[in-house]
């Protein structure tokens, strides 16, 4: 029996997931560092959409159909160059923020990492696919909780084939935030282990390069140490970004219906 409730620590895990059983299951994907924590940046900053594929080749092919669209990503952690591509320099990387203001808004965006955008296409066929950071954390909690799905799978996109620690902690936060909707037998080990992690373990900026080889990698490249900050930050957008059509969109929550009557 599946569980209501239950968290994928690696991308190892991403082959078990097949999509005529994730019909009912809401996934949200976490890649606090850096992916879906970008992806958020730039549909608050006004992208119109941001497109998720895994392989360089894919989003050459997407650009061509979207000429207008941005391209963006990273291998190794750098931006995409002319070199990996044969001939064309991402225009973006995967720093968060790259994607902020004039630069993003009103635009589509192709992006590939390598990791984040793997674990949101693991997703095909789930009801929903949410991205997941932790600058919007408390709007995915609170659509979540509107909601109110049957079954809920955290995703964590990892670091290499390995879980990552700020991925960990953040699914343990959610689940932590909706607990009281799925607590019981339906409760996997998984989501257990993730919200005890997040309840012990520091959460403040100053520790995570205790715990994370992802941040300390980050930090120690000047040009991407300041990424770590802006991906540690805490509820500063109201934005709950859905797969639809093969792009992340930013769905109209009630309170902005409520702002624009």
């Amino acid at each position: 029996m599946q569980a209501n409730l239950e968290v994928l620590f690696t991308p190892a895990e991403f082959s078990a997931l097949r999509p005529e059983q994730l019909s009912e299951t809401v996934c949200v994907v976490f890649d606090v560092l850096r992916a879906t924590t970008s992806m958020v940046t730039a549909l608050a900053g006004g992208a119109l959409r941001v497109f998720p594929v895994t392989e360089i080749a894919q989003a050459l092919e997407l650009r061509r159909r979207h000429p207008d669209a941005l391209l963006a990503g990273e291998r190794d952690g750098l931006r995409i160059r002319a070199a990996q591509t044969g001939g064309t320099d991402f225009d973006l990387g995967n720093s968060p923020r790259e994607f902020t203001g004039p630069r993003v808004a009103g635009r589509e965006i192709i992006m590939s990492t390598t990791n984040g955008t793997r674990a949101l296409q693991a997703c095909r066929g789930a009801r929903q696919i949410l991205a997941g950071a932790l600058v919007n954390l408390a709007a995915v909690a609170d659509w979540i909780a509107r909601e109110k799905p049957a079954r809920l799978l955290v995703v964590c996109a990892g670091t290499f084939e390995e879980a990552a620690y700020e991925d960990t902690w953040a699914a343990g936060a959610l689940c932590d935030r909706v607990w009281p909707l799925f607590q019981g037998d339906g409760v996997a080990d998984s989501a257990q282990i993730a919200r005890d992690i997040c309840l012990r373990a520091p959460g403040d900026l100053g520790s995570l390069p205790q715990h994370s080889r992802n941040a300390r990698r980050l930090l120690a490249r000047p040009e991407l140490r300041d990424d770590v900050a802006f991906c540690w930050q805490r509820d500063v957008f109201p934005v709950v970004a859905a797969l639809r059509q093969g792009a992340l969109e930013r769905i109209t929550l009630p309170s902005e219906n409520d702002a624009r009557a």
